[in-house]
């Protein structure tokens, strides 16, 4: 039972479902977990800058890009924001 429910939960977050079903910003607890790790080490990352997509700060709100999310999952290489100008 604990088996069904790590494979469905790794299938929400895999690219395909990612690429049909998310919009084009994802919270910031989604895509860590569709990159393997906790909420809050996500948090920390994205405050730090160290997030290994691109990631929006509007306002008070935190956002991932889906695209730069994509990308990230199909390459295996961050794409940090400190990286491009």
């Amino acid at each position: 039972m604990h088996e069904q429910t790590i494979e469905a939960q790794g299938a929400r977050y895999g690219p395909t479902s990612i690429r049909a079903t998310w919009g084009g910003t994802a919270s910031v607890e989604d895509a860590s977990r569709a990159l393997g790790f906790s909420r809050a080490k996500g948090y920390d990352l994205a405050r730090r800058g160290e997030f290994p997509c691109r990631v929006l700060r509007i306002g008070r709100s935190t956002r991932v890009i889906t695209a730069s999310l994509l990308r990230v999952l199909e390459s295996g290489e961050p794409e940090y924001n400190s990286a491009r100008a």
